[in-house]
């Protein structure tokens, strides 16, 4: 650890309130890389080094929960070079960390709609799922082939279902019971989003879940993002006054 960072560190136990779950938009990959006049899976590579910088600076500050946007449904859409690129970095991820978290007491859980993954790619997921089902020293919410609209979609249909099967009455469908058939059912919605590389959008990532969540938009590039700015964004978060609709007493 940095003197920069341990300082921001130190300042961050003084404040308190450490954030229970922070969720990030990794963005700036591509063009980390066009800056570099590199070719974009170069990008890609070295944002894979920063999302271990981010877990192990989690851990350090006491984060519960870290959500990671890493691929949306909408990069389905890219080239098929790009795509395949990111899913065989998908893998190699998985293979290199797999067992370094688990020691460090990471639960690895994925979320979205993961039967797109084709099957080398989901036997990945599934194994590394099961390995590190029994940590809690933070969970590690990994976003693959996922959009909110249509997670929410998703959970209006089972709700649907189950009143068409007589388990459920409209009338018992409230936000609890959505909240329940949501991907992220029983996991603390995010106390603090972070969005790298100075983009002003949330891109169809936890509609739902960020009602009330703190937004730090970061000018740096995902690459270049480490310990020093999830801390300086979790300051930036301590300086906040959460009232949730309310007004102070």
């Amino acid at each position: 650890m940095s003197a920069a960072s341990d300082g921001l560190l130190s300042q961050i136990k003084v404040h308190g309130a450490i954030p229970r779950h922070v969720a990030i938009i990794m963005d700036g990959n591509g063009r980390w890389a066009r800056e570099r006049m590199l070719p974009r899976p170069i990008g890609h590579r070295n944002g894979m080094k920063a999302v271990r910088k981010v877990v192990e600076a989690a851990i350090e500050v006491g984060v519960e929960v870290l959500s990671l946007f890493a691929f949306s449904q909408e990069n389905w859409q890219r080239p098929a070079g790009e795509v395949s690129a990111l899913m065989s970095l998908l893998k190699e991820y998985i293979q290199k960390e797999a067992d370094e978290l688990d020691e460090q007491g990471v639960r690895v859980v994925f979320l979205g709609d993961l039967d797109r993954l084709a099957e080398a790619e989901r036997a990945a997921v599934d194994r590394v799922m099961a390995q590190t089902a029994g940590n809690s020293k933070l969970i590690l919410n990994l976003f693959i082939s996922y959009g909110s609209r249509t997670e929410i979609t998703r959970a209006a249909r089972l709700l649907a279902e189950e009143v068409a099967a007589g388990r459920m009455r409209p009338a018992q469908i409230d936000e609890a019971a959505l909240a329940s058939k949501l991907f992220t059912a029983g996991c603390p919605d995010p106390d603090l989003l972070i969005r790298t590389s100075g983009e002003m959008r949330i891109s169809n990532f936890l509609l739902w879940q960020l009602a009330y969540t703190e937004l730090h938009i970061s000018p740096v590039l995902w690459p270049d993002f480490g310990r020093c700015e999830l801390y300086e964004a979790i300051l930036d978060f301590q300086n906040r006054d959460r009232r949730f609709g309310r007004v102070p007493a």
